[in-house]
């Protein structure tokens, strides 16, 4: 038997509990990644790590306004997952045009020589096909949740605003 959708006041609610999650979750995990980067001297990083707190800092917004009991605060919200998007595509495309590997160390350099050996490649080769590999991997994932996530707001956007005109 199908479940009955839920009622506009419980979508509301979840919306919100989510956003807020999932907007401190990226907010703190990137401000953490960016010092990190900023501590290490990599530039690049320590930027991308600030504009993605930003995105975390956006849907934090978006779920203060819904809160206050403004509907704006969705469009807040799907623009925060498309501003994260864009700046998480832009980074590995940017890494992946600009490959740049780094160092092996030393405690790594025997198993990464095997693994380069039984792929049949050079240890530079293998580890630019390892790096681009990651790099694509992080692009499909981010763009398979932020996509998801930017559904999910947008396919709830009738019912938050029936929650908040029926308050």
């Amino acid at each position: 038997m199908r479940q009955p959708p839920l009622l506009p006041e419980e979508t509301l609610t979840r919306v919100y509990r989510l956003a807020r999650v999932d907007g401190t979750g990226v907010l703190a995990v990137a401000g953490f990644f960016a010092c990190v980067s900023a501590a290490g001297g990599d530039f690049l990083g320590a930027i991308v790590g600030l504009l993605v707190a930003g995105a975390g800092a956006i849907e934090l917004h978006g779920a203060a306004l819904l809160r206050q009991g403004e509907e704006r605060g969705i469009t807040w919200l799907v623009g925060s997952q498309f501003f994260l998007l864009t700046t998480i595509l832009s980074y590995c495309g940017m890494r992946l045009l600009y490959l740049e590997i780094p160092p092996i160390p030393d405690e790594l350099r025997p198993m990464i020589e095997m693994s380069a050996a039984q792929a049949g490649l050079g240890v530079t080769e293998y580890l630019k096909l390892v790096y681009r590999l990651g790099l694509w991997m992080v692009a499909l994932v981010s763009l398979l949740y932020q996509g998801g996530m930017m559904l999910y707001y947008l396919r709830r956007r009738d019912a938050i605003s029936r929650a908040l005109h029926e308050e």
